[in-house]
Order: structure tokens, then C-alpha cells, then sequence
């Protein structure tokens, strides 16, 4: 094996939380790693994000500090929405022509995305990385049904990949139960820039502080606070809801972020106080929009809250989360320590976690320990673990037989 086996990626655009896991990969040496992206998205100067409803560019770099290539897509309608939105035909000619050693292919449901898992298999090895899971399919009759009827279609289509690696336990579990064995499986967590939301000078917590005080929020006051799309999967009606009711502790609620469900929200909350609506917030506003909080929810009912990297970002702002049993990460990274798991749709649940979690003193000390266990869950890890599976396969695929 050459001592640095070349990685082809398969992915869709660039995005906030792969951007940086690219670079790391990169920093760190152990393979020769080329991004092959069948879409611009956001990294244009401005895109329709149709779950946020608005067009924006992020505020951060996403193609900087690691080779990449954007392949020419032949669809009528570019994008992640439905299957043909990634159409890519010179895509694995390209990659063929770079001489990739293994294949890491992310989210395998684009056409493109499917082609690359057939065209690759037997030829190199051929890894995925994807976050679905059987939460919705084991809450939800209607899920569980549609599921079971996907499941030997799913079957066929995982044949084609040698190794997934694994984000949290709830993904695990999906690809077992689609035929791959325990042998080719490993964890490559999702992780965040866990730095970028630390803070070391104490900026973004003063930040934050003036920002309350600018909302009219006193200091003493307790606050819950929604981070990303107002659509019905996150389910932040539920959220307004259990703080309307009165007994969720929190003396404000405030949303970061837009959507279909902002109008309804708008009205539902009209003439009562201590709601807020911030609007869409750019990256580089994150780590101060977390803190204007005491503590983070996402209450999501799904379905298709495969993960929620919104509780990583929450976690290593140093803020306790509340989420539903709908939100995949719930069993890797909330705890009685970082927060609490209510079940999906439950007000009053919700509200009385929201109320045991801000009460004196308990914010701080969750918010402590979850910035502490997010320390486990890094780039850095994920970096790691993803070069160790494709060394090692690169090795055993180049071994004499």
C-alpha cells in the first residue's frame, strides 16, 4: 500500500459541518483525500435553502484547506431535495481518473450517489457514511411499514458497500439491520468544530449578554432557545406550546431561524410576552445565538431528525439540552448529566423538563458536563477513525491473496 492510500469523497455540496472534517482529514495526512461534489449549494454567492426559505450564502469557508472538485451536473433540478438532483455522469470516470484507492461515499439516495456504490464495488473498496436510523420506523406504524417494504430494496443497495462507518448507536443499528455485518461497521462520530463554539476570551458569553439586554431580557431571567429550521420536523410549535402554558420555568423562548411554520408561530405568539424571533443567523453568529439561552431544545417529532448536530453545537457552547426520543443523537450524547429526553409531542413533558433543567444552579452544572462529554465527540476522532477504516481496507484490498 502506497503510505498515503487516495480517498475519493462522494458528496452532494459543500456544507458547515463536512467543510471542516475535510480539512482535518487533510491536516492530519494519513490519506491523499479529493472532495468530488455534484452540486455548489451554498458555497455559491447566494442559494435557495428551501427549508430555511431563504437565499444565503455561509459566512465561513467551505472549500478552504483541502482538494476538491466540483463535477458538472446534468440535472433539470439541481439539488438535495429529491433523487435526480445529483446527476453526475462523468463523476466516476473523473474519480477513475485521479486513481482513487477507496471510495467514501455520503449518503448513498442521489442517483449519482448509487451509480458511484454500483460502478465501485469489486474494484476498490468502497466505504459509506450516512446517518439514517429506525426511530421512525419503530415509533410510527405508517413508518415501520414503509420501512419493511424499503427493507429488501435497502438490502441490495448496502451488497454494494464494504464498510459504513457509523455515527451514534440509533445508525448502528439501521445498518445491521440492513445486512451489514459487525465487522464492517466502525464509529466515526459526528462531531462539530467543537473549538469554534468554545470560548476561550469570553467574547461570545458577552456577546450574548449584551444581546439579551437588547431584547429587554434581564440577567436574572431564564431562557429556552430553538436553533434551526421552523418546519414541522423540529417541531417547534410543540416548543411554544409548553412555554405558553406557563410551567416550563422559562421567563423567554427565543427562535433562531426560519421556515414554513414561522407565519403560525408569529400569530400564535402574537400579544404575549417574552417570545422572540431572531431569524435566519449566519455561522459566525452561532456561538453567541446558543448562549443568549440557559438551555437548548430541539423537540423534534420527525420524521427524519436522523441526528441533530445542533445538540453538539449547543453542548460545546457550554448549554444543557432538552430533546424528544425523536432526535437520533438522544441516547449518544443527552444524559441525566447534559440534559433530558422527553417523549415526541408530549407539552407537558416537555415543559416540566424544561422547568427541572433551568432551575437555580442546575443549568450551569448540566451545561458544565455537557461541554465536558462533547470532548469525546471531535473532528478529530472522526478524522481518525475514518483514515484507520481506509487504510485498513486499502491494505487488505492490495494484500497478495
Amino acid at each position: 500500500m502506497a503510505s498515503r492510500p487516495r480517498l475519493a469523497v462522494v458528496t452532494t455540496h459543500p456544507v458547515q459541518y463536512y467543510a471542516p472534517l475535510f480539512r482535518r482529514i487533510e491536516d492530519d495526512g494519513l490519506v491523499d483525500l479529493r472532495v468530488f461534489y455534484g452540486w455548489e449549494g451554498a458555497a455559491s454567492a447566494s442559494a435557495l435553502d428551501r427549508g430555511f426559505g431563504t437565499s444565503f450564502a455561509w459566512d465561513i469557508p467551505l472549500l478552504e484547506g483541502y482538494d476538491h472538485a466540483f463535477v458538472e451536473n446534468v440535472s433539470d433540478d439541481p439539488g438535495t431535495h429529491h433523487f435526480r438532483g445529483i446527476d453526475t455522469p462523468s463523476l466516476v470516470p473523473e474519480i477513475d481518473a485521479w486513481g482513487a484507492d477507496a471510495v467514501l461515499v455520503v449518503g448513498w439516495n442521489y442517483r449519482a450517489h448509487l451509480e458511484a456504490l454500483r460502478s465501485f464495488h469489486n474494484r476498490v473498496p468502497v466505504l459509506l457514511r450516512g446517518d439514517s436510523t429506525l426511530v421512525d420506523e419503530r415509533t410510527d406504524p405508517a413508518g415501520r411499514a414503509r420501512a419493511l417494504a424499503r427493507r429488501l430494496a435497502l438490502r441490495w443497495v448496502y451488497r454494494h458497500v464494504d464498510h459504513a462507518l457509523y455515527v451514534g448507536q440509533h445508525n448502528r443499528a439501521y445498518f445491521r439491520a440492513h445486512g451489514l455485518r459487525d465487522d464492517q461497521l466502525s464509529w466515526a462520530p459526528h462531531a462539530v468544530d467543537n473549538d469554534r463554539f468554545a470560548d476561550p476570551g469570553g467574547d461570545p458569553e458577552s456577546d450574548a449578554l449584551e444581546w439579551r439586554r437588547s431584547l429587554g431580557i434581564a440577567d436574572g431571567d431564564r431562557v429556552g432557545v430553538f436553533v434551526g429550521k421552523l418546519e414541522s420536523k423540529k417541531a417547534p410549535d410543540v416548543l411554544l406550546q409548553a412555554f405558553l402554558g406557563g410551567t416550563s420555568g422559562l421567563d423567554h423562548l427565543v427562535f433562531c431561524g426560519t421556515g414554513p411554520l414561522e407565519d403560525a408561530l408569529r400569530e400564535t405568539a402574537a400579544g404575549r410576552d417574552g417570545v422572540h424571533f431572531l431569524g435566519f443567523q449566519n455561522q459566525t453568529r452561532m456561538p453567541i445565538a446558543y448562549r443568549l439561552g440557559d438551555v437548548v431544545a430541539l423537540p423534534s417529532r420527525g420524521p427524519g431528525e436522523t441526528w441533530g448536530l445542533a445538540v453538539n453545537e449547543a453542548m460545546a457552547c457550554g448549554r444543557p439540552v432538552v430533546v424528544t426520543d425523536r432526535v437520533g443523537c438522544a441516547p449518544d450524547l443527552v444524559t441525566a448529566e447534559t440534559g433530558r429526553v422527553v417523549p415526541a409531542g408530549d407539552v407537558s413533558a416537555l415543559a416540566r423538563a424544561l422547568s427541572d433543567v433551568v432551575s437555580p444552579g442546575v443549568s450551569e452544572r448540566k451545561g458544565k458536563s455537557a461541554r465536558q462529554a462533547i470532548g469525546a465527540w471531535t473532528l478529530g476522532e472522526a478524522a481518525d477513525r475514518i483514515a484507520r477504516a481506509v487504510r485498513q481496507l486499502v491494505a487488505a484490498d492490495q494484500s497478495p491473496p
